[in-house]
Protein backbone atom coordinates (compact mmCIF):
# COMPACT_ATOMS: atom_id res chain seq x y z
CA UNK A 1 0.00 0.00 0.00
CA UNK A 2 1.45 3.34 -0.85
CA UNK A 3 2.09 5.63 2.16
CA UNK A 4 -1.19 8.36 2.64
CA UNK A 5 -0.46 11.58 4.45
CA UNK A 6 -2.74 11.11 8.10
CA UNK A 7 -2.98 13.79 10.52
CA UNK A 8 -0.96 17.20 9.99
CA UNK A 9 0.18 15.99 6.80
CA UNK A 10 -3.38 15.37 5.53
CA UNK A 11 -4.45 19.22 7.11
CA UNK A 12 -1.40 20.53 4.86
CA UNK A 13 -2.48 18.92 1.84
CA UNK A 14 -6.55 19.64 2.54
CA UNK A 15 -6.59 23.61 3.36
CA UNK A 16 -3.14 24.25 0.75
CA UNK A 17 -0.77 24.91 3.75
CA UNK A 18 2.57 24.10 1.54
CA UNK A 19 4.19 27.09 3.23
CA UNK A 20 3.85 25.58 7.21
CA UNK A 21 6.72 22.67 7.49
CA UNK A 22 6.08 20.75 10.14
CA UNK A 23 8.54 19.21 12.36
CA UNK A 24 6.97 15.96 12.69
CA UNK A 25 4.72 14.31 9.43
CA UNK A 26 2.57 11.29 9.59
CA UNK A 27 1.46 8.59 6.98
CA UNK A 28 -0.35 5.14 7.19
CA UNK A 29 1.64 2.54 5.27
CA UNK A 30 1.78 -1.42 5.11
CA UNK A 31 4.88 -1.36 7.95
CA UNK A 32 5.92 1.33 10.50
CA UNK A 33 9.17 3.13 9.68
CA UNK A 34 10.61 6.46 10.74
CA UNK A 35 12.97 8.76 8.35
CA UNK A 36 14.58 11.87 9.20
CA UNK A 37 14.34 14.93 6.65
CA UNK A 38 17.37 16.75 5.39
CA UNK A 39 16.22 19.59 7.49
CA UNK A 40 16.07 17.00 10.78
CA UNK A 41 12.31 17.19 11.00
CA UNK A 42 10.77 13.29 11.75
CA UNK A 43 8.31 12.04 8.82
CA UNK A 44 6.89 8.48 10.44
CA UNK A 45 4.71 5.89 9.06
CA UNK A 46 1.90 4.17 11.33
CA UNK A 47 0.73 0.27 10.26
CA UNK A 48 -3.01 0.60 9.10
CA UNK A 49 -4.54 0.19 12.58
CA UNK A 50 -4.18 3.97 12.96
CA UNK A 51 -6.01 5.46 10.36
CA UNK A 52 -9.19 7.95 11.24
CA UNK A 53 -12.38 6.88 11.70
CA UNK A 54 -13.61 9.04 8.56
CA UNK A 55 -10.44 9.76 5.86
CA UNK A 56 -12.18 12.78 4.67
CA UNK A 57 -13.51 14.65 7.76
CA UNK A 58 -11.29 17.27 8.87
CA UNK A 59 -11.41 16.90 12.91
CA UNK A 60 -10.72 13.52 12.77
CA UNK A 61 -7.22 14.58 10.88
CA UNK A 62 -6.92 17.35 14.36
CA UNK A 63 -7.60 14.04 16.73
CA UNK A 64 -4.89 12.56 15.04
CA UNK A 65 -2.82 15.80 15.03
CA UNK A 66 -2.71 16.13 18.32
CA UNK A 67 -2.39 12.83 19.83
CA UNK A 68 0.78 11.61 17.34
CA UNK A 69 2.25 14.94 15.55
CA UNK A 70 4.15 17.87 17.01
CA UNK A 71 1.94 20.22 18.48
CA UNK A 72 2.64 23.47 16.09
CA UNK A 73 0.50 26.22 17.41
CA UNK A 74 0.51 28.34 14.50
CA UNK A 75 -0.38 25.81 11.83
CA UNK A 76 -2.96 24.39 14.21
CA UNK A 77 -4.80 27.77 14.32
CA UNK A 78 -4.90 28.02 10.85
CA UNK A 79 -6.50 24.85 10.26
CA UNK A 80 -8.87 25.72 12.69
CA UNK A 81 -9.68 28.92 11.17
CA UNK A 82 -10.47 26.95 8.32
CA UNK A 83 -12.12 23.96 9.79
CA UNK A 84 -16.25 24.79 9.72
CA UNK A 85 -17.04 25.56 13.39
CA UNK A 86 -20.47 22.82 12.95
CA UNK A 87 -17.87 19.83 12.00
CA UNK A 88 -16.52 21.08 15.27
CA UNK A 89 -19.60 20.61 17.20
CA UNK A 90 -21.02 17.63 15.76
CA UNK A 91 -17.72 15.76 16.79
CA UNK A 92 -18.04 17.43 20.73
CA UNK A 93 -21.96 16.61 20.72
CA UNK A 94 -20.85 12.39 20.05
CA UNK A 95 -18.87 12.62 22.91
CA UNK A 96 -18.55 15.68 25.32
CA UNK A 97 -16.88 14.08 28.19
CA UNK A 98 -14.63 12.95 25.49
CA UNK A 99 -10.88 13.75 25.69
CA UNK A 100 -10.22 14.52 22.03
CA UNK A 101 -13.31 16.52 21.83
CA UNK A 102 -12.57 18.53 24.74
CA UNK A 103 -8.75 19.53 23.37
CA UNK A 104 -10.20 19.91 20.46
CA UNK A 105 -12.89 22.17 21.42
CA UNK A 106 -10.45 24.50 23.96
CA UNK A 107 -7.98 24.78 20.83
CA UNK A 108 -10.80 25.94 18.57
CA UNK A 109 -11.76 28.76 20.65
CA UNK A 110 -8.39 29.59 22.61
CA UNK A 111 -6.80 30.01 18.59
CA UNK A 112 -9.65 31.11 16.85
CA UNK A 113 -11.33 33.52 19.36
CA UNK A 114 -14.62 32.07 18.14
CA UNK A 115 -17.12 30.29 20.50
CA UNK A 116 -18.20 26.70 19.81
CA UNK A 117 -22.31 26.22 20.47
CA UNK A 118 -22.57 23.17 23.09
CA UNK A 119 -25.16 21.16 22.92
CA UNK A 120 -24.71 19.01 26.48
CA UNK A 121 -22.49 20.05 29.24
CA UNK A 122 -19.46 19.24 29.33
CA UNK A 123 -18.09 16.61 31.95
CA UNK A 124 -15.59 14.26 33.33
CA UNK A 125 -12.50 14.77 35.68
CA UNK A 126 -10.03 17.79 34.60
CA UNK A 127 -7.67 16.43 32.23
CA UNK A 128 -4.40 18.25 30.95
CA UNK A 129 -3.86 20.23 27.99
CA UNK A 130 -0.41 19.13 27.55
CA UNK A 131 1.52 15.86 27.91
CA UNK A 132 3.98 17.00 30.43
CA UNK A 133 6.03 14.11 29.42
CA UNK A 134 6.02 15.93 25.70
CA UNK A 135 6.30 19.34 26.26
CA UNK A 136 7.70 22.09 28.84
CA UNK A 137 4.70 23.26 30.65
CA UNK A 138 3.61 26.23 33.01
CA UNK A 139 1.72 26.57 35.84
CA UNK A 140 -1.97 24.91 35.60
CA UNK A 141 -4.80 27.09 35.41
CA UNK A 142 -8.53 25.68 35.88
CA UNK A 143 -10.82 25.76 32.39
CA UNK A 144 -14.13 25.07 33.87
CA UNK A 145 -15.58 25.54 30.70
CA UNK A 146 -13.90 22.25 29.01
CA UNK A 147 -12.89 20.54 32.21
CA UNK A 148 -9.01 21.31 30.93
CA UNK A 149 -6.00 22.00 32.93
CA UNK A 150 -4.61 24.81 31.16
CA UNK A 151 -1.01 23.77 31.67
CA UNK A 152 0.48 26.15 28.75
CA UNK A 153 4.00 28.25 28.89
CA UNK A 154 1.46 31.22 27.98
CA UNK A 155 -2.03 32.25 27.11
CA UNK A 156 -3.82 33.83 23.75
CA UNK A 157 -2.04 36.59 23.80
CA UNK A 158 1.56 35.00 23.43
CA UNK A 159 2.05 31.23 24.07
CA UNK A 160 5.68 29.74 22.79
CA UNK A 161 5.84 25.46 22.72
CA UNK A 162 9.29 23.55 23.87
CA UNK A 163 9.27 19.78 23.21
CA UNK A 164 11.07 18.13 25.39
CA UNK A 165 13.29 16.74 22.81
CA UNK A 166 16.02 14.24 23.85
CA UNK A 167 18.91 16.38 23.16
CA UNK A 168 16.50 19.46 25.73
CA UNK A 169 16.31 16.88 28.04
CA UNK A 170 19.70 15.88 28.75
CA UNK A 171 20.86 18.89 28.99
CA UNK A 172 18.55 20.27 31.65
CA UNK A 173 19.51 16.74 33.74
CA UNK A 174 22.52 18.47 33.99
CA UNK A 175 22.76 20.95 36.49
CA UNK A 176 24.03 24.01 36.11
CA UNK A 177 24.53 25.82 39.58
CA UNK A 178 26.45 22.42 40.45
CA UNK A 179 28.82 23.08 37.69
CA UNK A 180 29.41 26.64 38.98
CA UNK A 181 30.11 25.73 42.19
CA UNK A 182 32.60 23.22 41.11
CA UNK A 183 34.33 25.36 39.02
CA UNK A 184 34.40 28.29 42.44
CA UNK A 185 36.05 25.19 44.20
CA UNK A 186 38.84 25.41 41.65
CA UNK A 187 40.25 28.52 42.11
CA UNK A 188 41.53 30.66 44.86
CA UNK A 189 38.46 33.08 46.56
CA UNK A 190 40.22 36.27 45.13
CA UNK A 191 40.87 35.07 41.85
CA UNK A 192 37.39 33.98 41.57
CA UNK A 193 36.28 37.61 42.91
CA UNK A 194 38.65 39.69 40.55
CA UNK A 195 37.48 37.33 37.48
CA UNK A 196 34.08 37.87 38.08
CA UNK A 197 34.63 41.85 38.12
CA UNK A 198 36.29 41.56 34.73
CA UNK A 199 32.99 38.91 33.13
CA UNK A 200 30.74 42.13 34.00
CA UNK A 201 32.72 44.10 31.46
CA UNK A 202 33.28 41.16 29.76
CA UNK A 203 29.64 40.47 28.85
CA UNK A 204 29.06 44.23 28.33
CA UNK A 205 32.28 44.78 25.50
CA UNK A 206 30.53 41.60 23.78
CA UNK A 207 27.30 42.21 24.03
CA UNK A 208 27.81 45.81 22.29
CA UNK A 209 30.47 44.21 19.96
CA UNK A 210 27.72 41.46 18.51
CA UNK A 211 25.95 44.08 17.28
CA UNK A 212 29.27 45.68 15.73
CA UNK A 213 29.09 48.85 18.19
CA UNK A 214 31.65 50.27 20.65
CA UNK A 215 29.56 52.01 23.33
CA UNK A 216 31.26 55.00 25.14
CA UNK A 217 32.63 54.46 28.77
CA UNK A 218 29.28 56.17 30.46
CA UNK A 219 27.20 53.73 28.61
CA UNK A 220 29.55 50.66 28.69
CA UNK A 221 29.34 51.78 32.55
CA UNK A 222 25.55 51.86 32.59
CA UNK A 223 25.36 48.24 31.16
CA UNK A 224 27.85 47.06 33.85
CA UNK A 225 25.22 48.51 36.44
CA UNK A 226 22.54 46.97 35.19
CA UNK A 227 24.17 43.53 34.70
CA UNK A 228 25.36 43.62 38.54
CA UNK A 229 21.30 44.49 39.31
CA UNK A 230 20.01 41.63 37.28
CA UNK A 231 17.46 39.46 39.16
CA UNK A 232 16.49 42.41 41.68
CA UNK A 233 13.20 42.83 39.97
CA UNK A 234 10.07 40.88 40.78
CA UNK A 235 8.26 38.81 38.27
CA UNK A 236 5.43 41.39 38.35
CA UNK A 237 8.12 44.11 37.47
CA UNK A 238 10.56 42.06 35.12
CA UNK A 239 9.08 42.69 32.01
CA UNK A 240 6.47 45.97 32.21
CA UNK A 241 6.72 48.59 30.09
CA UNK A 242 8.47 50.87 32.37
CA UNK A 243 11.28 48.93 33.09
CA UNK A 244 12.04 47.97 30.12
CA UNK A 245 12.02 51.64 28.68
CA UNK A 246 13.96 52.29 31.47
CA UNK A 247 16.97 49.69 30.31
CA UNK A 248 16.60 50.56 27.29
CA UNK A 249 17.17 54.41 27.94
CA UNK A 250 20.45 53.13 29.70
CA UNK A 251 21.88 51.52 27.27
CA UNK A 252 21.37 53.12 23.95
CA UNK A 253 22.24 56.68 22.58
CA UNK A 254 20.32 59.21 24.21
CA UNK A 255 18.88 60.26 20.95
CA UNK A 256 17.27 57.30 20.46
CA UNK A 257 15.79 56.37 23.55
CA UNK A 258 11.96 55.51 23.54
CA UNK A 259 9.20 56.38 25.50
CA UNK A 260 7.13 53.78 24.29
CA UNK A 261 6.71 50.42 22.72
CA UNK A 262 6.97 51.06 19.12
CA UNK A 263 4.08 52.12 17.10
CA UNK A 264 5.78 51.67 13.62
CA UNK A 265 6.57 49.16 11.43
CA UNK A 266 9.90 47.78 11.73
CA UNK A 267 12.63 45.26 10.37
CA UNK A 268 16.03 43.90 10.64
CA UNK A 269 18.01 44.32 7.12
CA UNK A 270 21.21 45.54 5.15
CA UNK A 271 21.24 48.33 2.89
CA UNK A 272 23.03 48.18 -0.23
CA UNK A 273 23.19 51.73 -1.40
CA UNK A 274 20.71 53.57 -3.83
CA UNK A 275 17.53 52.47 -2.24
CA UNK A 276 18.30 48.79 -2.17
CA UNK A 277 17.90 46.81 1.17
CA UNK A 278 18.26 43.28 1.77
CA UNK A 279 15.67 42.11 4.79
CA UNK A 280 16.63 39.30 6.64
CA UNK A 281 13.48 39.73 9.50
CA UNK A 282 9.96 41.62 9.38
CA UNK A 283 9.17 42.68 13.37
CA UNK A 284 5.47 42.11 14.14
CA UNK A 285 2.95 44.82 12.75
CA UNK A 286 2.83 47.64 15.63
CA UNK A 287 -1.13 47.03 16.23
CA UNK A 288 0.01 43.76 18.03
CA UNK A 289 2.78 44.89 19.66
CA UNK A 290 1.36 46.48 23.18
CA UNK A 291 -0.76 42.38 23.01
CA UNK A 292 2.25 40.80 22.08
CA UNK A 293 3.96 42.18 25.38
CA UNK A 294 1.58 41.80 27.32
CA UNK A 295 1.59 38.29 26.88
CA UNK A 296 5.06 38.07 27.40
CA UNK A 297 4.85 39.36 30.74
CA UNK A 298 1.66 37.03 31.21
CA UNK A 299 4.43 34.04 30.09
CA UNK A 300 7.08 35.22 32.84
CA UNK A 301 4.26 35.03 35.70
CA UNK A 302 2.89 31.83 34.36
CA UNK A 303 6.64 29.73 34.42
CA UNK A 304 7.42 31.79 36.97
CA UNK A 305 8.47 28.94 39.82
CA UNK A 306 7.33 25.87 37.90
CA UNK A 307 9.73 25.75 34.65
CA UNK A 308 13.22 25.68 34.34
CA UNK A 309 15.10 28.89 35.11
CA UNK A 310 17.17 28.22 31.69
CA UNK A 311 13.74 27.45 30.01
CA UNK A 312 12.60 30.73 31.14
CA UNK A 313 15.71 32.63 30.43
CA UNK A 314 15.39 31.16 26.46
CA UNK A 315 11.58 31.95 26.22
CA UNK A 316 11.51 35.52 27.91
CA UNK A 317 14.83 36.25 26.02
CA UNK A 318 13.82 35.15 22.55
CA UNK A 319 10.91 35.91 22.45
CA UNK A 320 11.90 39.64 23.56
CA UNK A 321 14.01 39.55 20.67
CA UNK A 322 11.65 38.23 18.18
CA UNK A 323 8.95 40.74 19.25
CA UNK A 324 11.45 43.84 18.84
CA UNK A 325 9.08 45.95 20.58
CA UNK A 326 12.32 49.14 20.28
CA UNK A 327 13.68 51.03 17.55
CA UNK A 328 17.14 50.33 19.42
CA UNK A 329 18.60 48.15 21.68
CA UNK A 330 16.45 45.10 21.50
CA UNK A 331 19.59 42.47 21.25
CA UNK A 332 21.28 44.09 24.05
CA UNK A 333 18.13 43.96 26.41
CA UNK A 334 17.26 40.38 25.02
CA UNK A 335 21.13 39.15 26.35
CA UNK A 336 20.08 40.86 29.54
CA UNK A 337 17.31 39.39 29.66
CA UNK A 338 19.08 35.74 30.15
CA UNK A 339 21.21 37.19 32.96
CA UNK A 340 17.87 39.03 34.53
CA UNK A 341 16.34 35.26 34.57
CA UNK A 342 18.72 33.01 36.14
CA UNK A 343 19.90 35.69 38.52
CA UNK A 344 15.95 36.36 39.82
CA UNK A 345 15.20 32.34 39.54
CA UNK A 346 18.77 31.88 41.51
CA UNK A 347 20.15 29.74 38.70
CA UNK A 348 23.20 31.22 38.91
CA UNK A 349 24.46 33.02 42.36
CA UNK A 350 23.62 36.68 42.89
CA UNK A 351 27.03 38.75 42.14
CA UNK A 352 27.78 35.99 39.23
CA UNK A 353 27.61 35.80 35.49
CA UNK A 354 27.90 33.42 33.13
CA UNK A 355 29.34 35.66 30.15
CA UNK A 356 26.80 34.18 27.38
CA UNK A 357 27.22 37.16 25.17
CA UNK A 358 31.22 36.34 25.27
CA UNK A 359 30.22 33.16 23.68
CA UNK A 360 28.33 34.26 21.37
CA UNK A 361 30.77 36.36 20.01
CA UNK A 362 33.33 33.68 19.41
CA UNK A 363 30.98 31.13 17.75
CA UNK A 364 28.93 34.00 15.90
CA UNK A 365 28.09 31.74 13.16
CA UNK A 366 25.76 29.39 15.80
CA UNK A 367 24.27 32.37 17.27
CA UNK A 368 23.16 34.03 13.90
CA UNK A 369 21.97 30.52 12.74
CA UNK A 370 19.19 30.77 15.89
CA UNK A 371 18.42 33.53 15.15
CA UNK A 372 17.37 32.62 11.63
CA UNK A 373 15.52 29.03 12.43
CA UNK A 374 12.77 31.68 13.82
CA UNK A 375 13.41 34.75 10.70
CA UNK A 376 14.18 32.50 7.40
CA UNK A 377 10.21 30.74 7.56
CA UNK A 378 8.72 33.74 8.67
CA UNK A 379 10.35 35.50 5.53
CA UNK A 380 9.02 32.63 3.57
CA UNK A 381 5.32 33.52 4.17
CA UNK A 382 5.58 37.14 5.07
CA UNK A 383 4.46 39.72 2.21
CA UNK A 384 5.49 43.00 2.61
CA UNK A 385 6.01 46.49 0.42
CA UNK A 386 8.73 48.40 1.28
CA UNK A 387 9.67 52.28 -0.11
CA UNK A 388 12.64 53.58 -1.03
CA UNK A 389 12.88 55.24 2.56
CA UNK A 390 12.24 52.09 4.43
CA UNK A 391 9.49 52.43 5.15
CA UNK A 392 7.44 48.72 5.27
CA UNK A 393 4.27 47.54 5.77
CA UNK A 394 3.27 43.84 6.45
CA UNK A 395 0.44 42.39 3.00
CA UNK A 396 -0.55 39.71 4.61
CA UNK A 397 -0.81 39.93 8.47
CA UNK A 398 -3.65 37.40 8.89
CA UNK A 399 -2.02 35.01 7.68
CA UNK A 400 1.21 35.99 10.15
CA UNK A 401 -0.21 36.73 12.90
CA UNK A 402 0.47 33.14 14.38
CA UNK A 403 3.71 32.79 14.03
CA UNK A 404 4.59 35.66 16.06
CA UNK A 405 2.03 34.79 19.16
CA UNK A 406 2.51 31.11 18.87
CA UNK A 407 6.05 29.93 17.80
CA UNK A 408 7.98 27.07 18.63
CA UNK A 409 11.09 27.77 20.75
CA UNK A 410 12.13 24.38 21.29
CA UNK A 411 15.96 24.70 18.93
CA UNK A 412 16.20 28.39 21.17
CA UNK A 413 15.80 26.56 24.15
CA UNK A 414 18.21 23.92 23.05
CA UNK A 415 20.46 26.52 21.97
CA UNK A 416 20.57 28.77 25.29
CA UNK A 417 21.05 25.69 27.02
CA UNK A 418 24.12 24.63 25.39
CA UNK A 419 25.87 27.44 25.59
CA UNK A 420 25.59 28.36 28.72
CA UNK A 421 26.81 24.63 30.08
CA UNK A 422 29.84 25.47 26.72
CA UNK A 423 30.24 28.83 28.70
CA UNK A 424 30.69 27.61 32.53
CA UNK A 425 33.26 24.28 30.80
CA UNK A 426 35.16 26.61 28.81
CA UNK A 427 34.95 30.90 28.38
CA UNK A 428 35.04 30.80 32.22
CA UNK A 429 37.64 28.68 33.79
CA UNK A 430 39.77 30.19 30.47
CA UNK A 431 39.43 33.74 32.56
CA UNK A 432 39.86 32.48 35.79
CA UNK A 433 42.87 31.08 34.46
CA UNK A 434 44.19 34.07 32.74
CA UNK A 435 43.54 36.14 36.19
CA UNK A 436 45.67 33.30 37.81
CA UNK A 437 48.25 33.34 35.46
CA UNK A 438 48.52 37.06 35.34
CA UNK A 439 49.31 37.31 39.18
CA UNK A 440 52.04 34.64 38.54
CA UNK A 441 53.60 36.66 35.96
CA UNK A 442 53.44 39.74 37.94
CA UNK A 443 55.15 38.40 40.79
CA UNK A 444 57.59 36.74 38.39
CA UNK A 445 58.43 40.43 36.98
CA UNK A 446 58.82 41.83 39.98
CA UNK A 447 61.42 39.42 40.74
CA UNK A 448 63.13 40.69 37.67
CA UNK A 449 62.91 43.91 38.36
CA UNK A 450 61.36 45.55 41.30
CA UNK A 451 59.46 48.28 39.65
CA UNK A 452 56.02 50.14 40.07
CA UNK A 453 52.94 48.53 39.33
CA UNK A 454 51.63 50.50 36.58
CA UNK A 455 55.27 49.90 34.77
CA UNK A 456 54.55 45.81 35.55
CA UNK A 457 50.72 45.74 33.78
CA UNK A 458 52.45 48.32 30.88
CA UNK A 459 54.84 45.22 30.24
CA UNK A 460 52.07 42.64 30.81
CA UNK A 461 49.58 44.48 28.18
CA UNK A 462 52.16 44.72 25.32
CA UNK A 463 53.37 41.09 25.99
CA UNK A 464 49.57 39.78 26.24
CA UNK A 465 48.79 41.98 23.24
CA UNK A 466 52.10 40.76 21.16
CA UNK A 467 51.17 37.06 21.84
CA UNK A 468 54.33 36.55 24.66
CA UNK A 469 57.52 38.99 22.17
CA UNK A 470 58.22 42.20 23.70
CA UNK A 471 57.43 44.35 20.82
CA UNK A 472 60.15 46.62 19.51
CA UNK A 473 58.74 49.56 18.91
CA UNK A 474 57.74 49.55 22.78
CA UNK A 475 61.28 49.80 24.22
CA UNK A 476 61.41 53.28 24.81
CA UNK A 477 58.67 52.92 27.53
CA UNK A 478 61.24 50.94 29.08
CA UNK A 479 64.01 52.72 28.78
CA UNK A 480 65.40 52.08 32.41
CA UNK A 481 65.46 48.07 31.50
CA UNK A 482 68.36 45.98 30.16
CA UNK A 483 67.70 44.18 26.99
CA UNK A 484 68.80 41.21 29.17
CA UNK A 485 66.06 42.10 31.57
CA UNK A 486 63.01 42.59 29.32
CA UNK A 487 64.14 38.72 27.70
CA UNK A 488 64.14 37.24 30.70
CA UNK A 489 60.37 38.92 31.67
CA UNK A 490 59.51 37.97 28.41
CA UNK A 491 60.78 33.85 28.67
CA UNK A 492 58.68 34.23 32.45
CA UNK A 493 55.28 35.16 30.60
CA UNK A 494 55.79 32.26 28.24
CA UNK A 495 56.94 29.80 30.54
CA UNK A 496 54.13 31.28 32.96
CA UNK A 497 51.80 30.95 29.82
CA UNK A 498 52.50 28.37 28.24
CA UNK A 499 53.62 29.94 24.70
CA UNK A 500 56.64 27.77 24.44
Amino acid sequence: MEARPVGGEWLKEKYKLSQYTLTHGSYIADNAAIRITSKGNVEQDYGIKYAVAEEENPVHHIEFFLKYDDLQLDFLQAVLKRTPSAEIEHFIAESPAGRSARRIGFWYEFLTGQVIQLSHSISGNYIDLLDPEKYLTGRTEKNPRWRINDNLLGTQAYCPVVRRTRELEQLLGQDLTAKIEALKADYPEDIFRRATNYLYTKETKSSYEIEKEKPSPDRAQKFVALLQMAGSETNEQMLRESRLIMLQNAIVDPRFAAAAFRDFQNYIGQSLGNGHEIFYYICPPPGVMVSLMEGLQSLGLKTAGVTFPEVRAAIIAFGFVFIHPFEDGNGRLHRFLIHDVLSHDEKVPKGLIVPVSAHMLNNIKEYDAILEKYSKPLMRRVRFSATEIGEVEILNPEEVEGYFKYPDLTEQCVYLVQTLHDTIRVDMPEELTFVQRFDEAKRAIQQIVDMPDKYIAQMLTFLHQNKGIFPKRRREYFDKLTDAEIERMQDAYRRIYELD
